[in-house]
């Protein structure tokens, strides 16, 4: 537990504790775009990695409030699945990806760019008035569940 906090959540704090100074006297503000996790949103097991990224959406909330008079923003993606380079070295089975793309309502997994895009865009100044806010890149996973069996009434 303590090393999965300390991993997904001490190290945004601690790079934000320094960058932040920074920001404030040589850029006069900014934006932070921390990086969580659709399990904090909608928890399938894993409790502690569950809790470490839920806790990466209050880290990024009360930044936004303490910082927003810096003019700094802080906002969080929560990713869904992605095929990345960790999965793919992991040897995920072509079954396992066909079945994360169905779980999307887009019927594609995403990959890094797609999470990539989406912090660019919090970044930029088409963002400007957005702080504290939870983007949820997924393809719209977490809006639905398992396919049901039909029932008949």
């Amino acid at each position: 537990y303590r090393r999965v906090m300390q991993v997904n959540v001490e190290t945004m704090f601690l790079l934000s504790k320094h960058a932040i100074p920074a920001m404030i006297k040589t850029a006069k503000g900014g934006a932070i775009v921390n990086i969580s996790s659709i399990s904090a949103l909608r928890p399938r097991g894993l409790t502690t990695y569950t809790t470490s990224k839920a806790a990466i959406i209050g880290l990024t909330r009360a930044m936004a409030v303490d910082h927003g008079r810096d003019n700094i923003r802080v906002n969080c993606i929560c990713p869904g699945p992605m095929y990345t380079p960790m999965v793919y070295a992991r040897g995920m089975s072509e079954q396992a990806r066909a079945n994360r793309a169905k779980a999307s309502l887009l019927k594609t997994e995403g990959t890094g760019w797609d999470v990539g895009h989406a912090v660019k865009f919090l970044l930029s100044n088409f963002a400007r008035y957005i702080t504290g806010q939870v983007l949820v890149v997924d393809g719209g996973v977490t809006l639905q569940a398992p396919e049901r069996e039909s029932q008949e009434h």
